[in-house]
């Protein structure tokens, strides 16, 4: 039997040759307890070769070791003043994220040409801040090309960062235009959206009790690192009329617009476009009253520039 297991072993015994030399004529199988073996599951290993088998369980949970110390040693201070390289390094922190920034932005300064004679608009925001805190001046506005102002907003918030993406803003809006003046209180959110949509949401209520909300939209898609087009919406809600500016109640007015811009440079970009605007419900109907139309379609041209 020892000769055949090491037949076996080296490749000279075939397993059903190893069956064949083995002699179990004088084993008494009286003494086996078949028993156990019967009580036994069969495992078929070919399926799982660790079947049968009993695994050690995973710890629950590791220990967790404590962070070390921050340093309070500079290994500059060995060298240089210590005094010198404190306000070094203060400038370093103001530099990367505690500077006073400021953007001056015209998103548009466009010419409109449309049926009953062409006209004029403008956007655009100026903000001083840091990360978090900033004061911004928001002013936009519209008239007829060598007649008059149809209307003028300008707006003083202040803007607090509330996560990286969002923004809550509040202040005072004056409208110059139409009369009789109004000056509002705001409050609202702006930021960007998933798949980045630029939102903004305002509520305005007067020094006269009335009530709007106004919900612009707007995505800049890439054709290429230089070619830009851009759909912006508009919405304007009143919580009441007020015939006097010839706004009604609910949805009073709705702005569409594509235009396609070409950044010359980052900072400065021409674009062309159309523009859709249309008053609803008692809104057109004070429009009509006042001689007006209700809806206009505009090609327009124009700049938009930022420093």
């Amino acid at each position: 039997m020892r000769v055949a297991a090491i037949l076996m072993l080296g490749g000279f015994l075939t397993p059903s040759a190893w069956s064949q030399t083995m002699d179990h004529s004088h084993m008494d199988h009286r003494q086996m307890d078949h028993g156990a073996h019967a009580a036994q599951p069969a495992v078929d290993r070919s399926v799982d070769p660790h079947a049968g088998h009993v695994m050690p369980a995973a710890p629950t949970s590791m220990p967790v070791a404590a962070p070390p110390p921050i340093p309070t040693d500079h290994a500059a201070d060995a060298l240089y003043d210590p005094a010198v390289m404190a306000r070094a390094r203060a400038a370093m922190i103001r530099e990367n994220g505690g500077m006073t920034f400021s953007q001056l932005m015209i998103d548009r300064a466009e010419y409109r040409a449309h049926k009953g004679g062409d006209s004029y608009h403008w956007e655009g925001e100026g903000w001083i801040g840091g990360d978090i805190n900033r004061l911004a001046i928001k002013s936009e506005g519209e008239g007829a090309v060598g007649g008059a102002l149809h209307s003028a907003e300008v707006q003083a918030l202040y803007s607090r960062a509330i996560d990286p993406w969002w923004n809550l803003i509040a202040g005072v809006r004056h409208d110059i235009r139409p009369q009789p003046q109004r000056s509002y209180a705001t409050i609202g959110i702006d930021g960007l959206a998933p798949y980045w949509f630029e939102v903004e949401a305002q509520a305005f209520l007067s020094d006269r009790g009335d009530a709007h909300l106004r919900i612009e939209g707007s995505y800049d898609q890439r054709i290429t690192q230089r070619l830009i087009l851009q759909p912006a919406a508009e919405l304007n809600v009143a919580a009441q009329d007020v015939p006097e500016l010839g706004i009604g109640a609910g949805l009073s007015d709705v702005e569409l617009g594509l235009r396609l811009r070409y950044e010359l440079a980052r900072e400065f970009a021409p674009y062309v476009g159309i523009n859709w605007e249309r008053r609803v419900g008692d809104s057109a109907r004070f429009a009509r009253a006042a001689g007006e139309g209700a809806s206009t379609t505009s090609l327009v041209m124009g700049l938009r520039f930022w420093f």
